[in-house]
């Protein structure tokens, strides 16, 4: 059989083209599928490439049929190294790539490439390539491409294999086909995020704590998403526990909610869960939720503070009331709310006198747009007595608001 030699060249139409300095990914050298295959006059296999590596964005094949005893001049990996990006070999501004073998014989195949086995095995039964995102109907001694997701249906973020189908058109002989395809790794998309697995972690954060206190929590998801794809590629969040899951979330909320406006949203909703908890009398998960939240992240205002020291006072710890009350009165002491919870707070310290200053300067003042100082004083020390609090003092208060 007579075999021909064919050079390996590029020709571009631009000749000062010069290659991309800053490179987006790779030719993933270490990852090739490289087989040899002996098919025997008629028939037909199935060739299943190695895994593409996350990341895939394109890949080079070369299709090479050899006579008795050739060896091929140099793999295709080797050819690449001369081409650090794909879109030099598919684009070229109309330039031209011969990525034939250095070497090929005269006898001839038909192929296909499927994105699954199944359609694979249809062909090979039934001759018929409607499967087959790729093929070549017209017998060939060599061939190679570059086959790109932007292109082509053989590949999409998710493809980590392919099925290469071929056909021996020599009715006689036998024949001896190379395969090989170099993978193209992005570096971004090596990360894993692809459209699907961004879907399912979404899914995760709106299932957070904080998420589900918002409205809408899209845009918070969303700019989560977006830290945690910085820090992580995705096969390696996935690995995460969930403990380990919710502290990610714990350490940029803050931030993710700030940078989404939801921050007042968020605090408002916490703010009404703790005031939920101390009216079903759980007063230690409105303490826990004030002060994780709230208190502890810098973001407390007065009434943050002066609700802190309400549940203190319904849980007579009367000491840690007072620490909070004045926190509050730092950022405002004018807030006529906490300084009657000052007041409430110096009577069960057994500081009268104290109490009955602040009353008499406040008294004839209202604590709130429709709540005079003596009508919010009283409702105060009634609910005081049905929760059983120290009620020594409750009489000299009284007697003050009238």
């Amino acid at each position: 059989m007579k075999f021909k030699t064919i050079p390996l060249f590029i020709l571009f139409a631009a000749s000062n083209y010069t290659f991309s300095q800053e490179m987006d990914g790779y030719w993933d050298k270490e990852r090739v599928t490289n087989k040899e295959i002996k098919l025997s006059a008629g028939d037909k296999i199935i060739i299943k490439s190695e895994d593409l590596p996350v990341g895939t964005t394109e890949f080079v094949y070369r299709i090479t049929l050899l006579d008795e005893n050739q060896k091929m001049v140099s793999d295709l990996s080797s050819v690449l190294k001369s081409i650090p990006d794909p879109y030099y070999i598919g684009k070229g501004a109309g330039g031209a790539l011969s990525l034939a073998s250095a070497i090929s014989g005269s006898d001839k195949c038909t192929y296909g490439i499927f994105t699954d086995n199944d359609k694979a095995l249809n062909y090979t039964k039934s001759d018929n390539f409607k499967g087959a995102c790729l093929y070549q109907a017209n017998p060939v001694s060599k061939d190679a491409k570059v086959v790109s997701m932007q292109k082509s249906t053989c590949i999409n973020e998710n493809t980590r294999n392919l099925w290469f189908a071929f056909e021996n058109q020599n009715w006689i002989m036998n024949e001896k086909i190379v395969l090989e395809i170099v993978p193209w790794v992005d570096k971004r998309a090596s990360k894993g995020w692809t459209q699907e697995n961004k879907k399912t972690v979404i899914d995760f954060l709106k299932s957070s704590e904080t998420a589900s206190k918002l409205t809408n929590s899209d845009s918070f998801c969303v700019n989560l998403l977006e830290k945690i794809q910085k820090e992580y590629k995705f096969q390696e969040f996935q690995k995460l526990s969930s403990v380990e899951k919710n502290a990610l979330i714990s350490k940029y909320e803050d931030v993710s909610l700030n940078e989404t406006a939801n921050t007042l949203a968020y605090n408002k909703r916490i703010r009404l869960e703790a005031k939920k908890f101390s009216t079903e009398g759980k007063f230690d998960e409105a303490i826990q939720l004030l002060s994780d939240k709230i208190i502890n992240k810098g973001k407390a205002t007065a009434l943050d503070y002066n609700s802190l020291a309400e549940q203190y006072i319904f849980t007579k710890q009367f000491e840690k009331a007072l620490k909070s009350l004045k926190n509050a009165e730092k950022i405002d002491s004018s807030e006529l709310l906490v300084q009657l919870n000052l007041a409430h707070t110096y009577m069960f310290l057994e500081n009268v006198d104290l109490a009955k200053k602040i009353h008499n300067k406040f008294k004839e003042q209202n604590v709130s747009v429709n709540q005079t100082w003596k009508n919010k004083t009283i409702n105060d020390l009634d609910t005081f007595q049905k929760m059983n609090l120290p009620k020594e003092h409750f009489k000299k208060m009284l007697r003050l608001m009238n």
